[in-house]
């Protein structure tokens, strides 16, 4: 079965400008309750993923920064560890078991590389136990 049958577009996925600060990142991923969101560049194109524990990091590592002044920072500037990899819309979502084993949500991509939406590790569990 096709990918996009589980896709989850953009326009119903949070996510933030791969230039947007840390404060705001933090902000949304409270208000929200999401551990991860995905990145997006200028172009549309998927940037990466943006963890609490990148944040985390970033705080711990850097002297000085508190709340209040994490709007100074860009996500630019912070390490992901984790690169949740894009998949391309034409995936069957059997391609996707293995990658829902360390990601909670899979990045889909159209083929200009623009992000059009996620796939979540819970539709892929789903499919797996009908």
């Amino acid at each position: 079965m096709n990918v996009a049958f589980f896709l989850i577009p953009k326009s119903e996925v949070i996510c933030l400008r791969h230039n947007a600060t840390m404060r705001q990142a933090l902000e949304r991923m409270e208000y929200h309750r999401y551990s991860a969101v995905p990145l997006i560049d200028a172009e549309g194109k998927y940037a990466g993923t943006i963890t609490e524990g990148d944040l985390l990091w970033k705080l711990k590592n850097t002297p000085g920064i508190s709340f209040e002044n994490s709007q100074k920072i860009r996500l630019t500037a912070i390490e992901q560890r984790v690169y949740n990899t894009p998949v391309s819309i034409n995936v069957e979502i059997e391609d996707l078991i293995s990658q829902a084993v360390d990601q909670n949500f899979i990045p889909v991509v159209d083929d200009q590389q623009v992000f059009i939406g996620i796939v979540r590790r819970q539709e892929i569990i789903e499919f797996c136990g009908r």
